[in-house]
């Protein structure tokens, strides 16, 4: 097997990427700013049970702070490939603070209501959903390859620790202070973060291609994903999934509520279900070591399905909060597989936009599924949704018929080998000269044609993926060895971009078509000249 092939769960050391100082402070002030993240998340959950909201409303303010992710995960993506990371983390860690310090200040001075808080929780939402991209796309440039899935890993359990703890310190504080010294505090977690990133000066990779338009490369992004087989199937099971597993998260305040009747109960609820995703995440990997990563995620999502079916008839917290630590363990094992799968599966040039494709697709369920319960909880009651939702979880295991999880991914690192073509004459290309039509002749050995053909088309997608907007092969009827490859590009500009987005994981691909050729192909690069 080529060196390009690399298994997802041989990774180094688990806290091997603490030794870099970088990664250690960004680590730390993250740690900060998602106690404060998880702070408020409690502290308007409870605020709207205050306020004497009705279910549907209570459960909307899972959407309130899903649904940006879901609208804004796009461009997200495509500004975080093209500008700088560490300007726009800085702008969206500024407007959050902003929002923030609204949110206190309402909070305080008692003036507070429903849909203001929606309102502010939305706005928060969509800070955090414009950085998010950028910011996971930032841990490639801050620790090396062979670093990277135990420092994705280590990002996942600090998030659960903040899990852990966030929700039960603001429960404390809640009912020892009020929901607005919650919001409060949470302001104050914001600048770790800002101050860190404020100092980092990144040392990533000149751009050698010419920069992409916000439109192209939003649009590069979805062919991208579309003309991946592979994570668009990673897509597919993270959305599914978590439209039936919101129906637990977005029903908790409500659950709390019936069974202990305080903040402190939701708290303590949620810092066991964080608690348990820390558990979860340090049993990740000696499961991934052992298991297929299918098995691993499979057994996950049985797991969280039986749990949430099983709280629609728990009606104590001691049981409830038993729950939450398996339901918490279940989930992290789940998320964090895929999450590990799409960073490793995703080249840098569209990075950013892949995960933002990822978060759009899984904060999508949960913002969808987060309306849907809240829905059918206020019909039906809060245990029957959750029954509802439980059973649903388990039959999300009917995706892995379309989307298997791989064991291993391709070395997505630039391999850029293609020739450049001469530009002879008069002409001169900027640009944005195009459309351009390239085409490949081949001339195949007899003997291995239907090997050629399946190679070929498999090399459409990849064509396709890397900026084709169409892909053909076609056979000479006079002469039958001799086929035609041709796709168009939009602009010369992005068929530049297109030999930088070739990748060391396609390099067998390459090698089977040119085991069933003979010589070298020939190419030709064709520009649309325009009327003159």
């Amino acid at each position: 097997m080529p060196d390009a092939a690399i298994a997802v769960r041989t990774v180094p050391s688990l806290w091997h990427p603490l030794r870099n100082p970088m990664f250690r402070r960004l680590l730390l002030a993250d740690l900060a700013s998602d106690v404060g993240t998880f702070m408020q998340s409690v502290g308007a959950a409870w605020l709207m049970v205050s306020l004497g909201a009705p279910t549907s409303t209570i459960a909307l303010t899972q959407t309130a702070s899903t649904l940006p992710f879901f609208l804004l995960a796009l461009p997200a993506g495509a500004i975080g490939d093209i500008v700088d990371r560490r300007k726009l983390v800085l702008v969206t860690e500024s407007w959050m603070v902003a929002v923030a310090v609204l949110l206190a200040a309402f909070t305080i001075t008692g003036r507070m209501t429903p849909w203001l808080l929606l309102a502010l929780t939305f706005a928060l939402a969509a800070g955090d959903a414009l950085e998010a991209p950028s910011w996971r796309a930032i841990l490639p440039e801050v620790v090396t390859r062979e670093d990277l899935a135990s420092a994705s890993a280590l990002s996942g359990l600090e998030f659960n620790v903040a899990r852990a703890i966030g929700p039960a310190l603001a429960g404390g504080i809640i009912v020892w202070m009020g929901v607005g010294a919650a919001f409060a505090l949470n302001v104050v977690s914001f600048f770790g973060v800002i101050v860190v990133v404020w100092r980092w000066r990144r040392t990533g990779r000149h751009r050698t291609t010419p920069a992409e338009s916000l439109g192209g490369a939003t649009v590069a992004a979805i062919r991208y994903v579309n003309n991946s087989p592979v994570v668009r199937g990673l897509m597919v099971r993270a959305g599914v999934t978590s439209f039936f597993v919101s129906g637990l998260l977005s029903l908790l305040p409500a659950l709390a509520r019936d069974v202990s009747g305080s903040a402190g109960g939701f708290g303590v609820l949620l810092g066991c279900f964080g608690g348990g995703a820390v558990l979860g995440a340090l049993m990740l990997q000696p499961a991934r070591a052992r298991w297929s990563s299918e098995t691993v995620a499979s057994a996950g999502v049985v797991v969280l399905g039986a749990t949430i079916a099983l709280a629609s008839a728990v009606h104590g917290v001691p049981a409830l909060a038993g729950l939450m630590i398996v339901g918490g363990a279940s989930w992290i094992v789940f998320i964090s597989l895929l999450n590990a799968l799409v960073q490793h599966l995703a080249p840098d040039w569209v990075r950013a936009r892949v995960l933002a494709v990822f978060m759009l697709t899984f904060q999508g369920g949960f913002a969808v599924g987060s309306a849907v319960w809240g829905v059918a909880a206020e019909r039906a009651g809060v245990p029957r949704a959750l029954l509802w939702a439980g059973l649903g979880t388990l039959l999300s295991l009917a995706a892995r018929g379309l989307a298997r999880l791989p064991d291993a991914t391709g070395d997505v690192s630039p391999w850029n080998h293609w020739r450049m073509p001469s530009v002879l004459g008069d002409l001169r290309l900027d640009e944005h000269a195009g459309p351009v039509l390239v085409t490949i002749e081949y001339v195949i050995d007899p003997a291995h044609r239907r090997a050629f053909v399946h190679a070929v088309h498999e090399y459409g997608k990849v064509r396709r993926r890397d900026g084709a907007s169409q892909w053909g092969v076609f056979r000479d009827i006079e002469r039958p060895d001799v086929y035609l490859e041709t796709f168009q590009v939009s602009s010369w500009a992005e068929h530049l971009r297109q030999h930088d987005r070739v990748t060391r994981a396609d390099q067998e691909l390459e090698e089977r078509l040119h085991r069933a050729i003979r010589g070298e192909p020939t190419v030709r690069h064709l520009v649309y000249p325009g009327p003159e």
